[in-house]
Order: C-alpha cells, then sequence, then structure tokens
C-alpha cells in the first residue's frame, strides 16, 4: 500500500459532519509529522473521487487555501455545511464539536 493509499484509508473512515486535520490523518496511518504530504496526497485526488478529501482540515479548523484561483475553498466550506458542519464568523470549525475521532 502506498503512502497515499494509506492517508486515503483513514480519510474514508472520516463520518460525514464530522472533520478531521491532516496531521490527525498523518499519525492514524503511522506517519506522525507528514500533515504536509496528508495534504499532497489530498490535491492529487482526481475529480469525482469517493475519498472524503473534504473532510480534511487544518489544525486550527480552518479550510486550507489553495493557491490560484480554484474554487475549492468554497466548495469544500459547502460539501461541509451541507453535512451540517457549522464555521463560525471566523470560517473556523470546531475541532472539539466536529473533529474525529472524538477523544
Amino acid at each position: 500500500m502506498s503512502e497515499y493509499d494509506r492517508y486515503y484509508d483513514v480519510v474514508r473512515r472520516i463520518p460525514a459532519g464530522r472533520v478531521t486535520t491532516y496531521g490527525t490523518v498523518a499519525t492514524i496511518a503511522d506517519r506522525h509529522g507528514r500533515a504536509r504530504q496528508v495534504g499532497y496526497a489530498m490535491a492529487a485526488l482526481p475529480a469525482g473521487t469517493e475519498v472524503p478529501w473534504h473532510r480534511v482540515i487544518n489544525a486550527r479548523g480552518e479550510i486550507s487555501p489553495r493557491g490560484g484561483a480554484s474554487p475549492g475553498d468554497l466548495i469544500q466550506r459547502q460539501l461541509l455545511e451541507g453535512e451540517g458542519v457549522v464555521f463560525d464568523e471566523r470560517g473556523r470549525v470546531d475541532l472539539s464539536v466536529f473533529g474525529w475521532p472524538t477523544p
């Protein structure tokens, strides 16, 4: 199994209406400290993938900005809100409420 496949396996387990961080995905995949690589793996997914990439956010509870004129940030937020995830006025998700796995 490739490193990216390990990350995708973890992300597939995140339930609808929940989010996790890049770092948490790396840790669960036994790749502690490789949050950036998780981001690369999410960016490498093809359009229409079944991997729920939108459920992975940064450690501040924010959607990580994408470079260029990509509408990806808005799409990610819309997908999460469609699952019931709530953003505060600063555009952050409360990880103590919506975070996965739960403590």
